[in-house]
């Protein structure tokens, strides 16, 4: 039977992903976003246009809803929005689902050999800085870890929502991958460039954007809370990446370990010093497997190298 769905964002990258399979699968779905960007949905999703960092017309855009069976909230990059989103929909919503992040982690790098679970880091001791800048967009880069650490850590503190978190892995796509950190590894070893590592051995977990939106799905679907790992077997380290976009693209790799750069802060995306792998043996407990990397990521690759082209 068809569920009432509220998608928070929705009109790229995964989010657009999930819409599709949500629709697929026969529910009623409506996205909230700001409406800048243009969805392909047209007459098959309600959509309702509002600023999800704005507390009061936020709670004017759903005054008058009787509520929804899930909410998928991919925008709650900030304790400010996870305030909002307690007081907007608590006793509304029968699932409340937060795209996480890895980078919950990220404080945690280098204090452990095993990959993070999610009980490694506990929110309900995490600080909350409510004086912080949170929607200040020129701030939004430097902020994201800590904003989405202590967006989690709202959320569960406060404790009236029915709440999971999905720590994703480092999402890769294709073409329409906006963040361009794949794209960057594709041009340096089109451009012969020198690739500066810090660590050749520090795998880190990743996610294609079907994998991820088809874990979403699933989750949506289930009766468990809390923080879940979401993450494709096969870590890689950025060596590792360009590496295998060298074999792939039969183009000569230069790798240079980077010491200074490591000291400096300037570490490439997807570069660390020490491994930043997830562990996923409690979605596995619960009935999911993601899969391998290698089923996805060289076709994302040769999309990258078309676009170089």
């Amino acid at each position: 039977m068809g569920k009432n769905i509220l998608v928070i964002g929705g009109t790229r990258y995964f989010g657009k992903l999930l819409v599709q399979r949500l629709l697929n699968a026969g529910h009623q779905v409506t996205i909230a976003t700001r409406g800048h960007t243009p969805d392909p949905f047209g007459a098959r999703i309600t959509r309702i246009k509002v600023d999800r960092r704005n507390e009061h017309a936020m709670r004017a855009a759903f005054a008058n809803t009787a509520g929804y069976d899930i909410v998928y909230d991919q925008m709650c990059y900030s304790p400010l929005d996870a305030a909002i989103a307690v007081k907007v929909f608590a006793g509304k919503v029968k699932r409340y689902i937060v795209a996480s992040t890895i980078d919950v982690y990220r404080e945690l790098l280098g204090q452990q050999d095993a990959p993070f679970s999610e009980t490694d880091i506990n929110m309900l001791a995490q600080p909350i800085d409510t004086r912080y800048p949170w929607h200040d967009t020129r701030l939004a880069t430097e902020s994201y870890v800590a904003g989405k650490v202590q967006a989690e850590a709202y959320l569960y503190r406060d404790g009236s929502l029915p709440l999971v978190t999905v720590r994703i892995g480092h999402v890769l796509a294709g073409a329409e991958d906006f963040t361009g950190r794949l794209a960057h590894y594709v041009d340096l070893v089109r451009q012969h460039a020198p690739l500066r590592y810090a660590n050749a051995a520090a795998a880190s977990s990743f996610m294609s954007a079907q994998g991820t939106s088809n874990f979403l799905l699933w989750a949506g679907a289930q009766d468990f809370t809390g923080p879940v790992n979401a993450a494709c077997d096969g870590g890689l380290s950025a060596f590792d990446l360009v590496q295998r976009i060298g074999m792939l693209l039969e183009v000569p790799v230069r790798a240079l370990p980077a010491k200074q750069q490591v000291a400096a802060g300037m570490l490439s995306p997807f570069d660390y010093p020490a491994q930043y792998r997830m562990n996923t043996a409690r979605a596995a407990q619960l009935g999911y497997r993601f899969g391998h990397s290698d089923d996805w990521l060289d076709h994302l690759i040769l999309q990258h190298d078309l676009a170089f082209v």
